[in-house]
């Protein structure tokens, strides 16, 4: 067999410093990579998007034992190198070292699932392709112990020809030897191409790999692994934007050719991998003196249950009905503690600084605004602590599962489950998420309806009505410990009115704007593990640290601004009382006022809803801002929720506010499209203004049309 093409070479570009190198963070979905990352970065590790695009960047930086600097670039979990959707094309671009702005990484960390060598050793032998220095790091195998079955790493390590190292990252095991392996990888040789490359299909891979060196400017390995990656995809689906003229055409004709010959270049290469795959694992999976103690395994166990077509949803709703409620009645404590806080600072401002238009501000609109706002942080935190644990559990891929016959008679893709999921974060990292659905019309409705899901931006929202409206009566309890609260029902009903809306409105473009057949769903299903706390605290600071950041910068502006326009023109011939009324936003929210009356709404809940485009959560800061300036006494931070509930209309002497008006506030803010940032994303990922605007226009309409139906309703049962 003629396997000595794509072995000339060497992968180095150049010499880099010997006290800085970048390693590249690779492996499948569910093997512990996370785990992986967190471990060796800590709190020393930042987010952001590749430049030019949407996919999310994520890279951490530490030192390894011989004192060089490590930059850690966490890569997108992936399957395969032959890429299919947008993180994968940049992930291969990372490896290739041709992504813009983003240095070739000097060392391929490899995390390789020792329960499931097969499916994990097929990326490794693609890897070893590109010709970059490799270390792999052996996680589960634990798991494998469990199952009467050793996996070497010193018999892989000899097989596969690069350094294996068995890490345990949530118990830090491991980690050193695998960081010494890594620096001498990064000084070293790399591997040699490990899967003997069949004599039917050489020769074309070898004429296009000679052509991409010339014509493509490309190394001799990356050429090699570009050949075999151009050659595995269907030619409608090849993107060859960037190769010259001549390397398409050459794809184009090998592609004929091997057609012509009844060669389908695809299986034949899969299979020689997964052949070279199979004498590897033969040597590598020694049985133990340590049998299976049940025909059935743990995992198996619990699925039966978890994944019951009637109790499993039951454990679904029980799971998200016991986050909620505690979200709601976990944090009173520290929310008052940072409210006392507060309220301290604006008594000070008043004490020790000069009445004026500066302490107002600072007072008014910086403190009123923003600090109105921050108190809502731990039941923020909180919400994605649950999250993070639920996901690391493996729970979150059952749940995908469990939901994907409910979604697939809507027109959702299961694959949707997950981005719907992250949308109950934000819907921007939950609309990016959508890349990894390949069907363009389940995509589309996916984007159309994320930002349904209650993200955390509502939660100041729903906290402040529920808090100040809502009885807090019990429910559900045993003797005389409450399980279940109406507050706690009413924020729970709004997270599953969102899920509702969604699949109804999918159900509809599916069946008019976006006719389409809901794709085959195949997803794996990780095995149960403990929860990393550690990771969960660090996705905790990272989610508080973009929450204060949004409260400093966008927040804080919306707030001055507000603050401003309440504050002028100045009418000092009127009390103070009226001085708001007769303000630029007096005048904004009289304005809109006839179109949220029927709603239930007066003109202060106006200016907050018309604030809140820029992001949800600013209608508190707003509400906080327009009742600071509205206070007679200036004697300090107002009690926000006391305001709202002592609000009265001067020109019928009732109260504004009851629990009606919340929890239609609650309701249009559940359906409404509130968020620049969204609109800006989805213009992005639908590649113009034309799904963005329809977006806007029919969550703006069907928030107007369910809030008004329950107003109205509402009052004829004299509810108002």
């Amino acid at each position: 067999m003629k396997t000595s093409l794509a072995m000339n070479g060497s992968s180095a570009e150049g010499e880099k410093s010997s006290k800085n190198i970048t390693i590249a963070l690779v492996g499948n979905p569910n093997c512990g990579k996370t785990t992986l990352f967190n471990a060796l970065t800590g709190l020393r590790q930042k987010v952001g998007n590749y430049p030019g695009v949407t996919v999310e960047k994520k890279e951490g930086h530490f030192q390894l034992p011989g004192g060089t600097t490590a930059t850690l670039l966490d890569l997108p979990g992936l399957y395969s190198l032959t890429p299919h959707s947008p993180d994968e094309q940049i992930a291969r671009e990372i490896l290739m070292g041709i992504l813009p702005d983003t240095p070739k990484p000097d060392v391929i960390l490899n995390v390789v699932d020792a329960s499931n060598l097969d499916r994990n050793l097929y990326m490794t032998s693609q890897l070893l392709d590109l010709g970059v220095p490799m270390v792999i790091a052996l996680t589960m195998t634990d798991s494998t112990l469990k199952e009467g079955i050793l996996v070497c790493p010193g018999v892989l390590e000899k097989a596969i020809g690069v350094p294996v190292r068995s890490v345990v990252a949530s118990r830090k095991q491991g980690l050193e030897q695998l960081l010494s392996a890594v620096e001498m990888a990064a000084s070293s040789m790399p591997a040699e191409p490990a899967w003997p490359v069949p004599d039917q299909i050489v020769d074309e891979i070898t004429d296009l790999q000679h052509a991409l060196e010339k014509e493509h400017h490309l190394q001799p390995r990356i050429a090699f692994s570009e050949a075999v990656s151009l050659l595995m995809q269907e030619s409608e689906h090849v993107p060859m934007q960037h190769l010259p003229e001549s390397v398409k055409s050459l794809v184009r004709t090998t592609q004929e050719h091997l057609a012509s010959d009844d060669i389908d270049f695809a299986t034949t290469a899969i299979d020689a991998r997964y052949r070279w795959i199979a004498h590897i694992i033969q040597g590598v999976n020694q049985p133990t003196n340590r049998p299976r103690k049940h025909p059935i395994s743990t995992n198996e166990r619990v699925d039966s249950v978890v994944m019951h077509p009637f109790w499993g949803y039951v454990i679904f709703f029980l799971i998200m009905t016991v986050m909620f409620q505690s979200i709601f009645s976990w944090v009173q404590a520290p929310m008052e503690w940072l409210k006392n806080g507060i309220d301290f600072l604006g008594g000070m401002l008043v004490r020790h600084m000069p009445a004026g238009d500066l302490r107002a501000l600072l007072k008014d609109g910086v403190l009123g605004g923003v600090g109105n706002t921050i108190v809502f942080l731990p039941q923020i935190l909180l919400l994605f602590l649950f999250v993070s644990l639920l996901e690391d559990t493996g729970y979150m891929a059952r749940a995908a599962f469990l939901m994907d016959k409910l979604m697939s008679k809507v027109g959702l893709h299961g694959k949707a489950f997950i981005p719907l999921l992250s949308s109950f974060a934000c819907a921007i990292p939950g609309i990016m998420a959508t890349r990894t659905i390949g069907d363009r019309k389940a995509r589309l409705i996916t984007i159309l309806i994320a930002p349904l899901m209650s993200c955390s931006a509502r939660l100041p929202v729903y906290f402040l009505m529920t808090g100040a409206f809502i009885p807090n009566r019990r429910v559900l309890g045993i003797g005389s410990h409450t399980l279940l609260t109406l507050p706690g029902v009413t924020f729970i009903g709004m997270y599953f009115l969102g899920m509702i809306a969604a699949f109804l409105i999918a159900w509809m473009f599916h069946r008019t704007l976006l006719k389409g057949v809901a794709p085959t769903f195949l997803m794996e299903l990780p095995p149960y593990r403990v929860p990393s706390l550690k990771t969960a605290f660090i996705q905790m600071l990272e989610r508080a640290g973009l929450f204060l950041k949004r409260a400093g910068t966008v927040i804080a502006a919306v707030s001055v601004v507000l603050w401003a326009l309440s504050t002028y023109p100045k009418h000092p011939d009127l009390p103070k009382d009226s001085q708001l009324a007769h303000s630029f936003v007096g005048s904004i929210g009289h304005g809109i006022e006839p179109i949220i009356k029927p709603l239930g709404f007066d003109w202060k809940m106006g200016i907050g809803i018309v604030s809140s485009f820029v992001a949800r959560e600013v209608f508190v800061s707003a509400m906080g801002t327009v009742y600071n300036v509205d206070d007679p006494e200036d004697s300090g931070q107002v009690n926000l929720r006391k305001k709202l509930q002592d609000d009265v209309d001067p020109n019928t002497g009732r109260h504004i506010y009851s629990a009606l008006v919340a929890v239609c506030l609650m309701v249009y803010y559940v359906l409404a499209m509130q968020c620049m940032s969204t609109v800006a994303v989805v213009r992005r990922e639908t590649n113009g203004w034309k799904w963005p605007l329809f977006q806007v226009g029919y969550m703006t309409v069907l928030a107007w049309v369910v809030t008004f139906f329950i107003y109205q309703g509402g009052r004829m049962l004299g509810w108002g």
